[in-house]
């Protein structure tokens, strides 16, 4: 790792590593450690205390058990080295140990030695946020992941059938995001399974990543059944997606194309803007991850909802190529970038981390957002570049509402000609797609009481007892058409659409 080998050598004195790979990191770190002018390299940990790396464990500096006395034990030290201290974090907030660390640092000047804090967490107290540089170990690439598959596939049982060049980079890839023994682990797994490593066990390989995701517990793996043609409607922004359906592949790198950022879906509630985000992860082939920003906000302690965050992204991008959902954004950031925060100014710094990273961002997490209320957006959200395209999703017309029809009739029952469709399009002006299928849903439920089965009459029935949301909230939907006329791109074919938002 260059910027860890830069730091060491320019004398650093206090290095924060995050990383849960602890023998990968201390690899590193020793192969640093013999660079000349080579220094030794020492390991503390609560269990043993300091021991020298490379010497069995019951070799260790007398009585350094502690934080404190570790410390102590390293600024007597007049000899160059490295020091590990792995998982200081739960001690670090102590008053006794930060002024250690701090006594320590100053004691470095001018001497070759340097605090490496090595933690799956960071946590550093705001009084050594001067002295800290932090640095995220990362995960093993291609090369080492190659490696790993290699040493699998050197037993006699993967060796049974011959992996193709093709295969072999598709399991390699589909372990990437993952440490070099979580890789290790699911190709053993897969190997337990099947007997063997070959591409049909990249399915094995993928569930180990859906772990990862649950026990983060902030995203959520979503299973998406439905295809795209569930949608009814929304031929445009059909075809905008259908488009950009193999973007992320090499080939597209090699045709020049930039890898997508996102898109944001604006419209009236129930009208598809959730069924189409997830459903565009089947037509992309693409994990879909639902970013819950009611788990980010943690208010136990200061700076965790942005750890959170953090944590978040970095497993979206440790599994990408990905799509990232964000449902009902304008409830997740409308509280930031006002000037009377409630939460000491929590939501504006979650806000500002997450556009710090659409800006920087260069794995490729694809963002799916969508939106009810665009007024409660901040304007930084919504600027030209944040998002490749914002498109707005208006209540179905008369052939979108016979398509939706058709598409969730279709879904109950096989014989579809009984329904006038015509009839029923003509009498949910208004509605919204999702107003739609209740109504149908409410149709059943009171034939299936009756012992009998549903028909055109029951439909109607269902759909005049509803009271739609353009109704309602007719105030709303129109100050969203107004907003959407010219600065958003209409979901629906296009002309149609611009002609009925200047209805």
């Amino acid at each position: 790792m260059r910027e860890l080998e830069v730091l060491l050598q320019a004398h650093y004195p206090l290095i924060y590593l995050v990383t849960p790979e602890e023998e990968r990191a201390e690899q590193a770190i020793a192969a640093i450690s013999q660079l000349k002018p080579a220094r030794k390299l020492f390991l503390w940990t609560v269990t043993h205390g300091i021991i020298e790396y490379g010497r069995p464990r019951t070799v260790t500096q007398h009585n350094t058990v502690s934080p404190e006395a570790a410390i102590e034990w390293v600024v007597r030290q007049r000899e160059p080295g490295i020091f590990v201290f792995k998982d200081l974090h739960p001690f670090i907030e102590s008053a006794s140990v930060m002024r250690w660390l701090r006594d320590a640092i100053a004691s470095f000047k001018g001497m070759s030695k340097a605090f490496v804090l090595m933690s799956p967490v960071q946590r550093i107290p705001v009084e050594l946020e001067k002295d800290a540089a932090v640095l995220e170990f990362p995960l093993p690439n291609m090369a080492e992941l190659d490696e790993v598959l290699n040493g699998h596939l050197k037993t006699s049982a993967s060796r049974t059938r011959r992996l193709s060049t093709e295969g072999r980079e598709k399991l390699v890839k589909a372990t990437l995001g993952l440490t070099r023994d979580e890789a290790d682990k699911v190709y053993r797994k897969a190997e337990v399974v099947s007997g063997h490593l070959t591409e049909a066990e990249v399915d094995i390989v993928l569930s180990e990543k859906k772990q990862i995701i649950k026990r983060n517990g902030i995203l959520e793996y979503l299973e998406v059944d439905e295809t795209i043609d569930a949608v009814g409607g929304l031929t445009e922004l059909k075809r905008w997606l259908g488009q950009r359906a193999d973007a992320f592949t090499e080939r597209a790198r090699q045709y020049g194309l930039p890898q997508p950022k996102g898109m944001l879906i604006l419209g009236v509630p129930g009208c598809g803007k959730s069924l189409i985000a997830k459903t565009t992860a089947r037509l992309w082939g693409l994990p879909l991850l639902r970013l819950d920003m009611g788990r980010v906000y943690d208010g136990s302690m200061v700076g965790r909802s942005e750890a959170n965050l953090r944590n978040a992204l970095k497993v979206a991008e440790s599994i990408s190529p990905a799509i990232l959902f964000i449902d009902e954004v304008d409830k997740a950031f409308g509280g930031a970038g006002g000037s009377g925060d409630s939460d000491g100014g929590t939501s504006s710094r979650i806000f500002g981390s997450f556009l710090t990273w659409m800006q920087e961002k260069s794995s490729p997490v694809f963002v799916m957002a969508t939106a009810n209320r665009v007024e409660r957006l901040p304007s930084e959200f919504l600027r030209k570049g944040r998002f490749d395209e914002i498109f707005f999703v208006d209540l179905p017309n008369f052939e979108e509402r016979k398509e939706i029809f058709r598409i969730h009739l279709g879904k109950r029952r096989e014989d579809i000609a009984r329904f006038d469709i015509d009839q029923l399009s003509h009498t949910c002006e208004g509605y919204s797609g999702a107003e739609i299928e209740q109504g149908l849903v409410a149709a059943m439920y009171d034939a299936f009481a009756q012992g009998r089965e549903f028909t055109q009459f029951d439909i109607l029935a269902a759909l005049k007892a509803t009271m739609p949301l353009s109704r309602t909230l007719t105030e709303q939907v129109t100050a969203l058409r107004e907003w959407a006329r010219h600065r958003a791109r209409p979901a629906a074919t296009m002309l149609a659409e611009y002609q009925r938002m200047e209805f």
